[in-house]
């Protein structure tokens, strides 16, 4: 028997995953959707044939697995919401709204209640997504094997052990796609200024960059060794190489992501302070 999951909010990520649960075979009918924009609302149910609730409570009565599909300014507002029929009912509550904290959601919710947070990334609207999770204490085994099933609708899963280390997840894959877009869009700048037209640029870079992350997730010996393989001695690749490790490349990463890391610390802080 499919568990029964009910969203609650209807943008993007709710609708990705809602899409790759259908796309998975999951039973349309077990699957069920509310938000305050009902036009949002009947597009999916038109869309993927899914129900919907009449609202956020009831929609919470009737499901094992909530899934809470919010901006993470209105978090709060709903927890304190639903909290009674979380409490009453207990179901499992999926939290997909970035730098909330576990204690901080558990408080507006009432009190102990089985929550597993997510950290998805945009390219999960693709279903090529990273999703770094965290169960607290009250999440049996049974709920894990939920939660990750549903993450793994719209790509790849990776569990922590410690909560904290979603803000290192945050800053490497949930930022991430924005760095490689970075380097994309400097390739095809690049590429213009020797000569090549926009639309031929962006093709090869973008085919570039899938070709180059496909061949990474399907072979075992890691970035360095391909980069190797492709670097022949004396060859144009080492030359490009030779200029990225003169500008400290790898130094100028890593201080961007532990910038990233330090503000997303930040921000779940100041989330948990203010709301």
């Amino acid at each position: 028997m499919s568990q029964r999951i009910g969203f609650i909010g209807a943008g993007n990520m709710a609708t990705s995953l809602i899409g790759g649960l259908i796309a998975d075979g999951y039973p349309n009918d077990c699957i069920r959707v509310t938000d305050i924009n009902q036009n949002k609302v009947l597009a999916l149910r038109q869309h993927f044939g899914i129900e919907s609730a009449d609202d956020s409570i009831s929609l919470v009565e009737t499901s094992d697995i909530v899934v809470l599909a919010v901006k993470p300014q209105q978090i709060r507002a709903l927890a304190q919401e639903i909290a009674p029929a979380v409490q009453s009912h207990r179901p499992l509550v999926v939290s997909i709204a970035a730098g909330i904290r576990e204690a901080d959601l558990e408080r507006w919710l009432g009190g102990p209640v089985p929550i597993v947070r997510t950290m998805p990334n945009t390219p999960a609207l693709v279903q090529s997504g990273a999703t770094g999770l965290h169960a607290n204490p009250h999440v049996s085994e049974t709920q894990r094997d939920w939660a990750e099933s549903l993450m793994r609708a719209v790509g790849i899963t990776v569990w922590v052990e410690r909560e904290e280390l979603l803000d290192a997840v945050t800053a490497v894959s949930g930022s991430g796609p924005a760095y490689f877009f970075l380097l994309m869009e400097a390739m095809e700048k690049a590429a213009a200024d020797l000569g090549l037209g926009q639309a031929e640029a962006r093709l090869l870079v973008e085919q570039t960059a899938l070709g180059a992350a496909k061949l990474a997730m399907e072979t075992e010996i890691g970035p360095e060794a391909l980069r190797h393989r492709v670097t022949s001695p004396g060859g144009t690749t080492e030359k490009a190489i030779e200029v990225f490790t003169q500008e400290e490349f790898t130094e100028l990463v890593r201080s961007a992501i532990k910038a990233a890391y330090e503000r997303a610390q930040s921000l779940s802080q100041q989330l948990g302070e203010q709301q």
